[in-house]
């Protein structure tokens, strides 16, 4: 039986235990359509709920950090962005996870169902320039999506002290944090309690690249079979090189060894 959450309002997703990390067993559907449904709803006494991703990289710095480590399982709910996963939990377990959660196709998912149900954004991370343009092919794919507001990722002291007042008073449902492992995770553990009038944040690591065009995704056949990390290091050899050959053997190693169905605990206490 697949193992599933305690934690609430999510109510019984569930899950598995891949490569370490509690992942959820959802599609990209799923999950676009469990976030808008949550963001709808009226903002709760605790603070934003929090969703995040896990794919190599991140399974290896969990199990390498434990401070991380503690940052990624406070998650309310995990994604698997790492076609790895998939495969891996399929191979070992058989029913394995639906899908690979890639945070770029789960984006214009929310976004599609955001426009339809009036559910709104706030764009946060990445350099001006990037994030100015993702907000810009957002508004020109989904002409109705409700974006209360948007900035780039590199403000500290009073000036993010101002921006997450402002955040706060614009209330979006979804807060799409953009800052890459482990600083978004470290902004939801340090500000998160200051945004109490957002719904839901969802780390999204480089996504607003993508979103603006100034990156390519791999062709499908590359996503398909777990090698877009190949395909990302022949673009970016030098940022990438040494992080895939550190990560990428730990991770492989984790995926064969911590990968089971167990019953789990809930994600995070209601006061945490």
């Amino acid at each position: 039986m697949m193992a599933e959450t305690n934690n609430q309002p999510l109510g019984n997703v569930a899950q598995l235990i891949v490569g370490g990390a509690r992942v959820a067993c959802l599609s990209i559907e799923q999950t676009a359509s469990l976030m808008v449904n949550l963001a709808r709803q009226p903002a709760s006494a605790r603070s934003p709920l929090y969703f995040t991703s896990a794919n190599g990289e991140v399974l290896a710095q969990r199990y390498l950090n434990p401070a991380f480590a503690a940052l990624i399982d406070s998650a309310d709910l995990i994604s698997a962005d790492g076609q790895p996963l998939v495969i891996a939990s399929r191979l070992l377990l058989g029913e394995g996870l639906p899908e690979r959660v890639a945070t770029t196709d789960l984006y214009w998912a929310v976004a599609r169902m955001a426009q339809e149900r009036g559910v709104s954004f706030y764009l946060y991370g990445a350099e001006e320039e990037m994030n100015r343009r993702a907000c810009e092919m957002s508004k020109s794919r989904f002409p109705q999506l409700d974006i209360r507001g948007r900035s780039h990722g590199y403000l500290r002291d009073s000036e993010l002290d101002m921006k997450l007042d402002e955040i706060n008073m614009l209330a979006p449902d979804i807060l799409w944090l953009a800052l890459g492992v482990p600083r978004e995770q470290e902004f939801i553990r340090d500000h998160g309690a200051r945004l109490a009038n957002v719904k839901m944040i969802k780390t999204s690591g480089g996504l607003f690249d993508f979103v603006a065009g100034a990156k390519s995704r791999a062709p499908l056949w590359m996503q398909k079979c777990g090698m877009e990390w190949a395909y990302r290091l022949a673009l970016e050899p030098r940022r990438l090189l040494v992080r895939y050959l550190t990560t990428n053997p730990i991770a492989l190693m984790l995926l064969f060894t911590q990968t089971r169905r167990e019953d789990l605990l809930g994600a995070r206490s209601q006061d945490a």
